[in-house]
């Protein structure tokens, strides 16, 4: 609990020096990426990538909720158990055909009590106040500006890895 900004860097030194599993420790967070333009889809996932996150990408908010296990009513329970590795962050385009942005993360927190602990940060081209606002408002952990810069992954995960301490 010290006051220098270098909590970051210490939790990202901890070494896991155990051969088996790597990965299933929880000093890697899984992303998942929403995103129905294929460019802005690879960017992001090769910017988690880099900062060694790993990363499950979907192309829409539907493909988002059936591999969260919210694709039918009931079946989620069974999606989660099954779901391995457990999804630590969503982050989604906000403008997206047939579901937004915003209704995924309204799903996601609304419908799902296991899921409504999973920080969503939703992505746009347009900043657009009323937009961010009613984003947050409902939930969402940040909105962030297209296109994406390294910089801005790295002060999310220094961000969620804090908030997981």
């Amino acid at each position: 609990m010290n006051g220098s900004g270098g909590s970051c860097s210490s939790l990202m030194e901890v070494a896991y020096d155990d051969d088996h599993h790597h990965g299933h420790h929880d000093d890697e967070l899984h992303v998942l990426a929403v995103d129905d333009n294929l460019i802005d889809r690879k960017l992001v996932e090769k910017l988690l990538k880099i900062s060694s996150c790993k990363v499950t990408t979907a192309e829409n908010g539907i493909r988002a909720l059936e591999y969260l296990g919210l694709g039918d009513q009931n079946q989620h329970i069974d999606a989660l158990t099954n779901n391995v590795m457990k999804v630590n962050l969503i982050i989604t385009d906000y403008c997206m055909p047939g579901m937004t942005g915003f209704e995924l993360l309204k799903k996601v927190k609304q419908e799902s009590s296991n899921l409504k602990e999973v920080p969503v940060v939703i992505v746009s081209s347009e900043n657009i106040p009323t937009r961010v606002n009613k984003c947050l408002a409902s939930g969402a952990q940040m909105f962030m500006q297209k296109p994406l810069k390294l910089a801005d992954v790295e002060k999310l995960k220094c961000h969620l890895m804090n908030c997981r301490s």
